[in-house]
C-alpha cells in the first residue's frame, strides 16, 4: 500500500533538520563527561497524565539503534528546549554498537532493538559496567516495514513463507506464481527481485529474522542474530542506507524501520499471518505489541513478542527499541540526568511518535516503563 505522508512528513522533516544540527553520527571518542551545575527544576509542560520531569544541567552521551533515531532526534530537540542547560547527544551507529558502547562505559545509555543477551554475556557485562543491574526499557515501537519498488504495483500482500523465500533467493522474479497466487488481480512484471538487507549489526535484522524463523522454520533455519543470515542481495549500512537503496532501485525489496519507509515515501507490503492481510500503521503495530509478555525480572522489562499472532488488525513484524540504562549509576549526576531524559521519553515524548512514523507503547507496558525509570538513581 502507498503510505500517506499527511502529518507524518512534517515530523520527519523536523527530525531530519534536528539531526543535522546535532552533528556527526560518529562513535563517541571518550567516556561521557556529565556535570551538574544547577538546581533541578520541573518541566513546565508536565501533564497530570505523565510523571513530572525534573531537569538537571549537564551532558548525556548515547548511541545505538538507528531505528529510533528519528524519534530520538525529535525528543532531544523538545527536551532540550524545556530543560535548558542540558545537552543530550545521540549518534546512532546501530544496536550492536549501542550494546558495546554501553557495556564498555563509552555512553551513559544506549538504544538497542533487542534486549541484552544473557547467553552472549551482555547482561553480565552491563551489570559489571553499572555496578548494579542493567535495565532493558522498551521505549519505541518501531514496525519493520517490508518496503518495495515494483513498476505498476503499489499494493502487495505477502505471507511469511513467500517473504522468507524472497529474502533467501528461492523466489527471484516478481511474477513468480507464489506471489501471484496471493495477489489476485495484480499485474506483476517479469522482473528480477533485488533484495537489500542491513550490512551492519542491527536489531532490526534480528527482529526480522526472528519473525521469519517463528513463522517459516522450514525455509529460514538460521539462528536469529544481528547479522543477516541470507546469502543473496546487497547489504546497506543503517536504516537510511536501506531506504535510499530501495528508492533508487527498480525491483527492490527490503526490510527497514517504518519511519524510514515513511520518509522515503516507499510502498510497503501488507502481511498475512493467517488471519488476513494487515497493512502497516502505528495502530496495527501497537496492537501486536499489546500481546507481548514481560520476561525480564525486577525493573528489567525485556519483552517476548508474539511474531506468530493471527489477531485481526495486528501487524506482526514489529520491533521494540530498548533504552539500556543502569539501575544505579556510580555518578549520581549521571543517574539524575538519565532519569530525567527517560522520564520525558516515556511521558510526553510518547505523544509525538505517531507523527514520526512510529507507534507508542501500549498503556499496559508504558506504566511499567515509567515505574522502572522512576527507580533509576
Amino acid at each position: 500500500m502507498k503510505l500517506s505522508r499527511t502529518g507524518i512528513a512534517a515530523g520527519i522533516l523536523v527530525s531530519a533538520v534536528a539531526l543535522a544540527a546535532c552533528g556527526s553520527s560518529s562513535k563517541p571518542s571518550a567516556a561521557p563527561s556529565t556535570t551538574d551545575t544547577g538546581a533541578s527544576s520541573p518541566v513546565a509542560t508536565a501533564s497530570a497524565s505523565y510523571p513530572a520531569v525534573v531537569c538537571s544541567k549537564g551532558t548525556l552521551n548515547s548511541d545505538g539503534s538507528t531505528a529510533q533515531q528519528n524519534a530520538m532526534t525529535e525528543w532531544i530537540k523538545d527536551y532540550q528546549a524545556q530543560c535548558s542547560g542540558t545537552t543530550v547527544n545521540y549518534s546512532g551507529g546501530g544496536s550492536g554498537q549501542g550494546v558495546t558502547d554501553f557495556t564498555g562505559s563509552h555512553v551513559d545509555f544506549a538504544g538497542s532493538d533487542s534486549a541484552l543477551s544473557p547467553t552472549k554475556g551482555e547482561v553480565a557485562a552491563a551489570a559489571t559496567r553499572c555496578g548494579s543491574p542493567a535495565l532493558d526499557l522498551p521505549m519505541v515501537v518501531g514496525p519493520v516495514a517490508v518496503a518495495f519498488k515494483v513498476n505498476g504495483v503499489s499494493t502487495l500482500t505477502l505471507t511469511p513463507k513467500v517473504l522468507a523465500e524472497i529474502f533467501l533467493g528461492k523466489i527471484a522474479k516478481w511474477n513468480d506464481p507464489a506471489i501471484a497466487a496471493i495477489n489476485s488481480g495484480a499485474t506483476l512484471p517479469n522482473e528480477a527481485i533485488t533484495v537489500f538487507y542491513r550490512s551492519d549489526q542491527s536489531g532490526t535484522t534480528q527482529n526480522f529474522e526472528t519473525y521469519l524463523a517463528a513463522n517459516d522454520p522450514t525455509d529460514f533455519t538460521a539462528t536469529p542474530s544481528k547479522v543477516w543470515a541470507g546469502k543473496v542481495g546487497q547489504g546497506k549500512s543503517g536504516s537510511q542506507g536501506v531506504q535510499q537503496a530501495v528508492e533508487s532501485t527498480e525491483g527492490a525489496i527490503a526490510y527497514d524501520e517504518y519511519s524510514y519507509a515513511v520518509s522515503g515515501n516507499l510502498d510497503t507490503a501488507m502481511i498475512d499471518n493467517g488471519g488476513g492481510a494487515v497493512a502497516l500503521s502505528p495502530t496495527t503495530a501497537s496492537a501486536a505489541v499489546d500481546s507481548a509478555t514481560i520476561v525480564g525480572t525486577g525493573n528489567d522489562l525485556t519483552l517476548k513478542l508474539n511474531y506468530k499472532t493471527k489477531a485481526a488488525g495486528a501487524y506482526p513484524i514489529v520491533l521494540v527499541t530498548y533504552e539500556l540504562a543502569c539501575t544505579k549509576y556510580s555518578n549520581a549526576a549521571t543517574g539524575a540526568l538519565v532519569k530525567s531524559f527517560l522520564t520525558y521519553t516515556s511521558g510526553p515524548g510518547q505523544a509525538s511518535l505517531k507523527q514520526l512514523g512510529y507507534a507508542p507503547l501500549p498503556a499496559n507496558i508504558l506504566t511499567k516503563v515509567q515505574a522502572s525509570v522512576a527507580a533509576i538513581s
